[in-house]
């Protein structure tokens, strides 16, 4: 449910605020992501996600998550295959359908991410106060709910 502040809505510096704050979290996002994926663009991670919400998805269906050409999205996929990260199937009502999913490598990769990113992140909250923290989560759950309510979807979409 959407909070209204009043006809101007909230103080524009609380955004700038979140802006500055947020650089800290995308920078340790940044750093796990080349401790485990030297290898793989942020592009092809974003892939590798996409595929992990959707299991199954197909090329168009890829191209539209990650707001790019089926052309583009084809040739992401051949290097995602060729590096052992994504399986092509033929679909199951289509055999002309390919369907993508990924590889148990893939999936060890992004758990690995996902252990290196939340260990940096538990370091930070060990700095901050309990009430920071309980503010913190908070805020960050209400403004993940907002986002997904306004169809941006930006916000919440990228988990790994």
């Amino acid at each position: 449910m959407a909070v209204h502040h009043g006809p101007d809505g909230p103080d524009p510096t609380h955004a700038a605020a979140i802006d500055d704050a947020a650089q800290a979290l995308l920078l340790a996002w940044d750093v796990a992501r080349e401790q485990v994926t030297p290898r793989l663009s942020s592009v092809q991670l974003s892939a590798l996600l996409a595929v992990e919400r959707a299991e199954g998805i197909n090329l168009g269906g890829l191209a539209a998550e990650l707001s790019m050409l089926l052309s583009s999205a084809s040739r992401l996929c051949d290097r995602l295959v060729a590096s052992g990260m994504v399986e092509r199937v033929p679909g199951r009502a289509d055999r002309r359908e390919i369907a993508l999913y990924l590889t148990p490598a893939s999936r060890a990769l992004l758990a690995e991410l996902r252990r290196i990113r939340r260990q940096a992140l538990t370091v930070v909250l060990e700095k901050m106060s309990a009430t920071g923290r309980a503010a913190l989560l908070r805020g960050l759950t209400e403004f993940a709910a907002a986002a997904g309510e306004s169809g941006d979807g930006s916000a919440p979409a990228q988990t790994a």
